[in-house]
């Protein structure tokens, strides 16, 4: 989206409610961004092959920020998403785990698309709305709603659906069997930590740990 200089925007720290602990946000042109990943001034190349691949190939809304001591990358964050008094940890954390499993539902049905083809992908879909069907996850109903589900940015623009955690074991577990139908092997469960780097250490720290003792963890090469 934008490589920005230091004196192009304004950086300030908001107060986490319930933690003692200070959240840098971005401000330019009326936008707010927040860190995702910070690269040391020896970093050029990583720090902008990191941010190309966020904007070119993801469509993400990303700043990538150059100082003289370091290189920065920062995601957009809408006004409602920035930490207010009225926001608890423990539903921060579980939106969190929600957001994740969003993540690489996305990534696998990304990668039918480029590597199966536009045909197979649409069969992708209507396999997951059945699937979502006979599990009963709430807002799933509709086909448009699985749409908006697969190609909404869950970080950004997407309202994260109300699930419990055993819908996202089932989310998981489905997804699981249903790519390796589609794939003939398991190698799209392998490399998802690079999904994940568009989370805050924070977040991915903890979702890795939940999974690590879900039911589904041992599926997933992620940690």
């Amino acid at each position: 989206m934008f490589i920005l200089k230091r004196q192009d925007v304004e950086i300030q720290t908001i107060q986490h409610p319930n933690r003692d602990q200070q959240i840098p946000i971005l401000n330019y042109q009326g936008q707010s961004f927040r860190l995702m990943k910070v690269f040391t001034s020896q970093q050029a190349d990583e720090a902008r092959a990191f941010w190309r691949e966020l904007t070119d190939n993801r469509g993400k809304a990303c700043v990538l920020l150059e100082e003289p001591d370091r290189y920065s990358v920062w995601g957009k964050v809408r006004p409602d998403q920035l930490v207010s008094d009225g926001v608890s940890t423990s539903n921060s954390k579980h939106s969190a785990l929600v957001q994740a499993c969003l993540l690489v539902l996305q990534a696998v049905y990304f990668d039918v698309e480029d590597l199966l083809g536009a045909r197979q992908a649409g069969s992708f879909e209507k396999d997951l709305a059945q699937i979502f069907h006979k599990a009963k996850l709430p807002q799933m109903e509709t086909q448009d709603a699985v749409k908006t589900l697969l190609t909404k940015d869950p970080l950004d623009e997407l309202q994260v659906p109300p699930w419990q955690e055993h819908h996202l074991n089932t989310l998981l577990e489905e997804l699981y069997q249903l790519a390796k139908q589609y794939f003939g092997n398991t190698s799209f469960a392998e490399g998802m930590n690079e999904v994940l780097e568009e989370m805050s250490t924070e977040d991915r720290t903890h979702f890795i740990g939940w999974l690590n003792q879900s039911s589904v963890g041992k599926l997933w090469a992620i940690g």
